[in-house]
């Protein structure tokens, strides 16, 4: 074989190793572009969801001296008159409403406690037209519904009660625009749920 043939079989394996080892490199640039160069997304942390607002030491629908007056509805009476915690609200037949009047003091005041506010009054279905006060013997101010002074009955003990209802033929329970409640709006008899006692009963 001639110098020059093994110079030139020389040449090509030379450039065939140089082609090979380009190739190479090529590969493996693109390898490191497409697996990764970039690095991961950092994990974010999970956001919480935001507290309703007022669900923690939110005051109370009667705070502040106000009292609250709500329209509801009895099974027997009809439309009545409760307060904030459902209480039954009764009126009196020996006060008066024009001008409001309240003849329901001391031992009476203890039975029928007055419901009296400082800092207005809040209403749910009763027309805050019909809504006013007057001031009691004390100097206490008592709500009114359409000028009758309204109260609560001692003896009943749960929101729903009705047993001043009738008691001695002038307690009733209140509607929402200040008339008796039941039977007695349609002048029907009224028997006294209440026991009588010897200093004048509850009705007094």
């Amino acid at each position: 074989m001639s110098v020059f043939s093994t110079r030139g079989l020389a040449a090509v394996a030379i450039a065939g190793a140089l082609g090979l080892g380009l190739s190479a490199c090529g590969s493996d640039s693109k390898s490191d572009t497409s697996t990764g160069t970039t690095p991961p997304a950092a994990t974010q942390p999970a956001q919480s969801a935001p507290s309703a607002p007022g669900t923690a030491g939110t005051p109370g629908t009667a705070n502040g001296g106000k009292a609250v007056l709500k329209a509801g509805t009895d099974a027997k009476l009809g439309p009545i008159v409760t307060d904030g915690n459902g209480f039954t609200l009764y009126r009196f037949d020996k006060d008066t409403a024009k001008p409001s009047k309240s003849n329901c003091d001391g031992a009476c005041a203890t039975q029928w406690p007055p419901v009296t506010a400082t800092g207005g009054v809040t209403v749910t279905g009763v027309d805050q037209s019909a809504v006013g006060s007057v001031t009691r013997s004390d100097g206490s101010t008592q709500v009114t519904i359409a000028g009758w002074p309204v109260y609560r009955f001692a003896p009943d003990t749960k929101p729903g009660d009705t047993k001043g209802q009738g008691v001695n033929g002038t307690w009733f329970a209140v509607t929402p625009d200040g008339k008796k409640a039941g039977a007695a709006a349609t002048g029907a008899p009224q028997t006294s749920k209440a026991p009588t006692t010897s200093g004048g009963g509850y009705g007094y």
